[in-house]
């Protein structure tokens, strides 16, 4: 390939995967205000030389192509998960793999599943099919944000937050990880606390990394420990659910209500009977979604980390999967 002869020498190359140019223009922008010796390329730019790429912004980057960076300093993930990139089998191991985890995303994580769980404690599946029948549905809510214990799975930042928040508007919080935690709030440990903290959890959210021993948790024999009539709230990712064991689950009357914000595969396809199921509520993957100038600043920040020899953080742990 030719090499872009109007490419300044002392530029590094960043090259970032998103789905358009217009993004691009984004991450240009931002960086030229934060890292303006950062050169920002289009992954599917035809007049990119691989050979110049030093940094790598990537999600589910098409098997093979990171390998063509023979130059590759540093690769970051767009989101959280990291499951992504690691499936590749030729992905660039030598480099070190920083999660996308800007400041910003427990915060907006923890507002998500705060209007989750107001959501299913209020019912918004029936107020929703009250509205489409134009039916006048005056109803009580059954138990108070106070009586509504929540239960987390997964005790990282972004649990963290979503707990503060819940408990700051009166849900009582417990939460279960593989480790036990130093937390302000009751959290269990281990596969043998697991069937503990299923029980007392009015409402389940799942916000667990992936790996291979949490993948399909969010199955018939987990579901049917949770107290009959709980809710569920997924925002962790699409392989930790089995839609048609939480589909029977609901039609069943053990769950009574499920927000989910993560599938497998995504975009949810058209025909997924999650679209119309009466007790489902459906969003986007929306969770903790940051903003390009988020990203871009975590990118910038951590970079600029790289290159003075700091330390990193959010780095891809291959013993752990996350």
């Amino acid at each position: 390939m030719q090499r872009d002869a109007s490419k300044s020498e002392d530029r590094v190359v960043v090259v970032v995967n998103t789905a358009s140019e217009k993004t691009i223009a984004e991450w240009r922008e931002s960086l030229a205000e934060m890292a303006p010796h950062l050169e920002v390329r289009w992954w599917d730019d035809a007049n990119l030389d691989p050979a110049d790429v030093r940094y790598a912004v990537v999600w589910k980057p098409e098997h093979g192509r990171l390998a063509h960076f023979t130059g590759l300093r540093m690769l970051f993930s767009l989101g959280a998960g990291v499951d992504n990139i690691v499936a590749d089998p030729a992905w660039p191991r030598h480099v070190p793999l920083v999660r996308m985890v800007p400041a910003e995303g427990p915060q907006r994580m923890g507002e998500y599943v705060t209007w989750a769980a107001l959501s299913l404690q209020k019912d918004l599946p029936r107020i929703f099919r009250s509205r489409e029948a134009k039916n006048w549905d005056s109803f009580a809510t059954p138990t108070p944000a106070t009586e509504c214990t929540v239960g987390i799975m997964g005790l990282g930042a972004m649990g963290r937050r979503s707990a503060d928040l819940l408990r700051g508007v009166g849900f009582p919080v417990i939460g279960w990880s593989r480790s036990r935690k130093a937390l302000p709030f009751e959290n269990f440990a281990g596969a043998e606390e697991l069937d503990a903290f299923l029980a007392r959890s009015r409402i389940l959210v799942c916000l667990l990394p992936a790996t291979p021993e949490t993948t399909g948790i969010l199955s018939a024999p987990l579901l049917v420990k949770l107290p009959r009539g709980a809710g569920l709230i997924n925002a962790g990712r699409g392989a930790h659910q089995n839609l048609a064991d939480i589909i029977a689950a609901l039609d069943e009357g053990h769950l009574t209500g499920a927000v989910l914000d993560v599938f497998d595969p995504e975009p949810l396809p058209a025909d997924s009977p999650a679209w119309i199921h009466p007790k489902i509520i459906v969003t986007s993957h929306i969770g903790a979604g940051p903003s390009t100038r988020e990203c871009a600043r975590y990118v910038a920040t951590s970079i600029s980390a790289f290159e003075l020899r700091e330390a990193l953080y959010n780095l891809y742990d291959p013993t752990r999967g996350y």
